[in-house]
Parts: structure tokens; C-alpha cells; sequence
């Protein structure tokens, strides 16, 4: 179990970096459509920048699960604290992964769920029935953003506790 576990966030951080990847070169790519349609031909496609910003926010929830993952996020206790098996250690881990989770479930939870319960009322549900103006696309593609970065951030926890040290996949992905 604790290896499906590592395996299926490994596999994960994998497809991540590269959809990561795709959505930077994707907003670089409409940021020089759009300088060079202002300034060259002065008329810049109105959808551009829509598609930067949206590009811009999957980059950046993506981009926070691989920082977590390679333990490359702000860690307020790891300079301070010993590393495990020392009991230090071992509280520390405790407090930031209390931390995480007491960010990000409730973060999932109202993503599905409304506040006086039930499904139609959660932010997916409400960010359905928008529309994005410029490229008519329903804004649940742009939110679902958040619950799927945060429920791999929960998955790359979950390798965390099975002994995921994730530390070196960072140097053997550069490879």
C-alpha cells in the first residue's frame, strides 16, 4: 500500500510538471500574440489575455503542487527542527502536515460543497453556470484549478507519511 501510494504520486508529479510546463509556454506564447498584435498590427484579439490569465493560474496552482512535492515550498520548521526519527523532527512534520490539512480541506470541501450543504451550491457548482466572456468557455475549466491542485497536494502528503522523501526526485528529473 505504501508503495502504490509514492507510486501514484511520482506518476502524478510527472503528468503535473509537464501540464505545468504546457500552461507556461501557453501563456508566454498569447503574451507575445498579444504585444505583437498592439504594438505591429494595433489590433490585439480580445481572447489573449483572458488566456494568459487563466494560463497563469493553472501554472501557478501546478506549480504549487511541484514545489510541495520536491519539498520546495516555504518550510518554517525544517531549518529549526531535526530530522527524522528525532522526536523534534517528528512534531515538526506533524505540525506542518496539521497545517495542510487545515488549509486545503476545507478548500475541497466548499469546491463540492455549499455552505448550507448540498452539491449545487459549492464554488464548482456556482462557477459552472459563468461563462468567460471573451472565449465563452464555462469558468468551472479555469476553477477547476484549485480543487485538483489541492487534492494532489493531499496526495503528495499522503506519500509524505508512507516515507516519500521526496527531496531527490527533484535532482533526478533534471536528468
Amino acid at each position: 500500500m505504501r508503495n502504490t501510494i509514492i507510486a501514484a504520486s511520482n506518476s502524478v508529479h510527472q503528468v503535473v510538471r509537464g501540464a505545468a510546463v504546457f500552461a507556461v509556454c501557453l501563456m508566454f506564447l498569447t503574451v507575445v500574440l498579444q504585444i505583437v498584435a498592439r504594438y505591429v498590427f494595433s489590433a490585439p484579439p480580445v481572447w489573449t489575455e483572458d488566456v494568459a490569465r487563466y494560463a497563469m493560474v493553472w501554472t501557478g496552482l501546478l506549480g504549487a503542487t511541484l514545489s510541495f512535492k520536491t519539498r520546495s515550498d516555504a518550510v518554517l520548521m525544517q531549518s529549526i527542527a531535526p530530522e527524522r526519527p528525532h522526536l523534534m523532527g517528528r512534531l515538526a512534520e506533524a505540525v506542518h502536515s496539521a497545517a495542510v490539512l487545515t488549509f486545503i480541506l476545507p478548500v475541497v470541501y466548499f469546491c463540492f460543497i455549499g455552505l448550507r450543504g448540498g452539491f449545487a451550491k459549492g464554488f464548482l457548482a456556482r462557477q459552472s453556470g459563468l461563462t468567460a466572456d471573451t472565449l465563452g468557455i464555462p469558468m468551472v475549466w479555469i476553477s477547476m484549478s484549485v480543487p485538483i491542485a489541492m487534492i494532489i497536494i493531499l496526495l503528495h502528503l499522503a506519500a509524505r507519511w508512507a516515507g516519500d522523501d521526496a527531496t531527490d526526485t527533484a535532482d533526478t528529473q533534471l536528468d
